[in-house]
């Protein structure tokens, strides 16, 4: 039941009309971070399983270790002490991340691309040409820099 309804869930992200592609791909990050995490907490789980001196026993911990270890909190109240333990740690560190980098900079691109539309459209109602405007300044700039060495 749960595959079939990532499997709809993320085709649904990616074929998403009207949507950019930096903001689908966040999307897709954001459902791969979510299974890692439900993944992850299973697997350290599994992996720590008795293990002596392990506190990640139980699958409420292991959620808890895998929400903090994908955000970097990393508060030390759980930690893994197998190998298996800290490989699934490993995953779950870089996974999170570069899911972190990529909403940030998802979110980051949108705000500037949104800001560039507002510009665009306001150069439109009061009927500047930006290009020949950029271009008379860079004539300008030519100008003044010419004036500057000759005199």
């Amino acid at each position: 039941m749960l595959p079939g309804f990532l499997a709809r869930t993320v085709e649904a992200l990616l074929r998403h009309e009207g949507r950019s592609l930096h903001l689908k791909a966040a999307g897709a990050a954001l459902l791969v971070l979510l299974v890692v995490m439900l993944t992850g907490s299973w697997a350290v789980v599994a992996a720590e399983q008795g293990a002596r001196g392990a506190g990640l026993t139980t699958y409420p911990r292991g959620l808890w270790w895998s929400v903090e270890t994908a955000t970097t909190v990393g508060y030390g109240d759980f930690y893994p002490v197998t190998l298996w333990g800290r490989i699934v740690g490993v995953v779950v560190m870089v996974v999170g991340i570069t899911t972190y980098g990529m909403v940030t900079a998802a979110l980051a691109t949108w705000f500037v691309g949104r800001e560039h539309e507002r510009r665009g459209r306001i150069a439109h109602q009061v009927g500047v040409d930006v290009r020949a405007l950029h271009e008379r300044f860079d004539r300008l700039e030519r100008l003044l820099s010419a004036r500057a060495k000759d005199g």
